[in-house]
């Protein structure tokens, strides 16, 4: 059972190599890695704390009755293995709570948002609300509902009309690449494994760089782009935080000036050998994580096999 704990701690190695590798490579393929790179570490570490409780449950006298053998044809274990069992079963217990409550939440927070713009006249996918505050985000669809553009009568009135067509190409992007669900994976993620909170900032700073360079290829000025992203990120930022959904999207978010600085200044080729070895290393950490996770697994599958075997092998009415 030494396997069962690598998934557990893998994700403190992979968070700092995926934040230095999400740097090198193209938005929407950072976007897509840092989001499967999440994932898969959560799901193993969540299999290694389901492994961890079992291997502790099936050591109960009543739970190894109801796998017809004796919990002590399982060996002796580890001195940590009823402390580890209880850990592991108080984590499963909070994540039953924790992962449900955020799933509400966010779903509250979509259907209020979609409550006040629904029977609201718009412009197709384009909401414009009655608020002096500048503020414009991509709010995502839900089951009857479409996903629309929500922009502030104070946005509109800070931006030129070409600025406001690069900020709605930009939000546009956020609903055409459904990218509130690469944020609602890595919120999943954050919350199976506290560790990866470090992927947050990197993966949504991927999204919006990903918006950017769709706004700039939809309206063909990088500058114009750049120049639109940083009089919205003023002036919705001297109105201060504004209230939406946390799923939601929005132009000015993330570190502005460095994206303003992206899209003014193409990044320079970089050298094929830190991006791959990088990618290597991200590899060999999603790899031995799932294979821990499968090992851990396999084990105590076979050990208690092994002990349903003896089982029958001492009974007096065994083969």
């Amino acid at each position: 059972m030494y396997a069962v704990w690598l998934p557990l701690l893998v994700p403190l190695l992979a968070v700092p190599v995926a934040r230095r590798g999400a740097e090198l490579l193209p938005p929407r393929t950072a976007a897509w890695a840092l989001t499967a790179l999440a994932l898969v570490l959560a799901g193993s570490s969540t299999a290694a704390l389901v492994l961890l409780a079992l291997d502790g449950a099936l050591r109960l006298p009543f739970v190894a009755a109801l796998g017809h053998f004796s919990p002590h044809l399982l060996g002796d274990g580890s001195p940590a293995t009823v402390p580890a069992a209880v850990l592991a079963a108080l984590a499963l217990a909070g994540l039953g709570v924790l992962v449900p409550w955020r799933a509400r939440r966010h779903l509250r927070e979509l259907r209020a948002a979609h409550r006040q713009c629904g029977h609201k006249p718009g412009a197709g996918d384009l909401w414009v609300r009655p608020d002096t505050r500048p503020d414009a985000y991509a709010l995502p669809g839900r089951p009857g509902r479409p996903g629309r553009i929500v922009v502030t009568t104070g946005m509109l009135r800070a931006l030129s009309a070409r600025e406001r067509e690069v900020l709605f190409a930009h939000e546009r992007a956020h609903l055409v690449g459904r990218h509130h669900l690469f944020l609602a994976g890595g919120e999943l993620a954050v919350a199976l494994h506290p560790a990866l909170r470090g992927l947050r900032a990197p993966l949504s700073y991927a999204l919006e760089r990903w918006a950017d360079e769709s706004a700039a290829r939809a309206t063909g000025d990088r500058a114009l782009t750049a120049r639109a992203v940083g009089r919205a990120a003023l002036a919705a930022g001297a109105a201060g935080p504004a209230p939406r959904p946390r799923l939601s999207l929005t132009a000015t978010a993330g570190p502005v000036p460095r994206r303003v600085t992206a899209l003014l200044n193409r990044s320079a080729p970089v050298g094929r050998v830190l991006p791959r070895a990088l990618a290597c290393l991200l590899l060999a950490c999603v790899t031995l994580s799932a294979a821990a996770a499968l090992e851990a697994a396999t084990d105590l599958h076979n050990g208690i096999e092994t002990a349903q075997g003896e089982t029958g092998h001492l009974s007096p009415h065994g083969g």
